[in-house]
């Protein structure tokens, strides 16, 4: 199996790269925001590869990083998700930012992916939450409150604080982060009014 890439860019395709490793091109298929930050024809470029073998063929598979790989793998354990729908979630956010929107239940973000409906966006965050956290860059606070309104477990305050905050028109990840700053400071039992006002002064 290949793991990994180390050539000089012959030419791109519409969604590969086909690179030349001492006279022998391989075709490389890549998320867009791979592509674009990939060098020149005629460059060196290396590429982390997941190589992908059926009975009808051998496809590779290229991502600046590691974790891009390994993303690309965990994403496809979902059901009716493929390697064209990993690809194009990959192509619009880095490997930290799908394990955010994740682990935060955010939908939306994932929806924004080529071909990821409402359906598809639900099955990944509800089928990967519980491995987001260990690749995401937001705090555990964060992720827990975030995921206990998703499921209807928060207590009323921070559930009505949460919802205040993204009326008033912050991202669903600066909402969670704020009340969870706000439980820290006034503690579990403050109102929801508390902890609006304090979350508005974390975010300000």
């Amino acid at each position: 199996m290949i793991g990994k890439l180390k050539g000089v860019v012959d030419s791109y395709g519409d969604d590969f790269v086909l690179l030349d490793v001492q006279g022998v091109c391989y075709q490389v298929h890549c998320p867009s925001r791979v592509l674009q930050q990939l060098p020149r024809v005629g460059e060196a470029a290396v590429l982390a590869i997941e190589t992908m073998v059926r009975e009808d063929m051998i496809k590779l598979f290229g991502f600046a990083e590691d974790s891009e790989r390994e993303w690309f793998r965990i994403l496809m354990t979902v059901q009716g998700v493929g390697a064209k729908v990993a690809l194009g979630i990959l192509g619009i956010m880095k490997a930290s930012e799908v394990a955010n929107a994740i682990a935060l239940g955010d939908k939306t973000a994932i929806t924004r992916a080529p071909g990821v409906g409402k359906r598809v966006a639900e099955r990944i965050v509800t089928e990967l939450k519980d491995k987001a956290p260990a690749f995401a860059s937001v705090e555990d606070d964060t992720i827990a409150v975030s995921q206990s309104v998703a499921e209807n477990v928060a207590s009323r305050p921070v559930a009505d604080a949460v919802s205040a905050l993204s009326n008033l028109g912050y991202q669903p990840a600066q909402a969670s982060a704020a009340v969870a700053a706000a439980v820290k400071t006034a503690g579990e039992d403050a109102s929801a009014e508390k902890l609006i006002r304090l979350g508005l002064k974390e975010l300000a």
